[in-house]
């Protein structure tokens, strides 16, 4: 399940138990290189622990504007997986390892 950035958490109240990953969007999709949406991290903690009370192992994955920064936030609020483009082939090819590492906080 995809929740869009204007998509109320509550959308999931009767899809919780026949999920296995739900998907938020911390911009609006379209295009790459959007800037997180900070509001969204609300919906991460709310949805975090709508999957806590099921009991059930449900992934929360964010997608957008994932950086080193809103990395932790997100993991912070609840996230189990992310999704960074932009800011891992930042720089090229020679970056791309130490983007990484940035992105788990090393």
């Amino acid at each position: 399940m995809v929740l869009c950035p204007g998509t109320p958490e509550d959308a999931l109240d009767y899809l919780l138990d026949t999920i296995d990953l739900v998907l938020i969007m911390s911009v609006n999709p379209g295009f790459g290189g959007q800037s997180f949406i900070h509001g969204q991290l609300r919906k991460i903690q709310r949805v975090r622990e709508m999957i806590d009370a099921t009991g059930r192992a449900i992934d929360l994955e964010v997608d957008g504007g994932v950086d080193a920064e809103t990395a932790r936030l997100c993991i912070e609020a609840g996230a189990d997986a992310l999704v960074a483009g932009s800011a891992t082939f930042k720089g090229g090819p020679d970056r791309y390892a130490a983007n990484i590492r940035a992105l788990r906080g090393q």
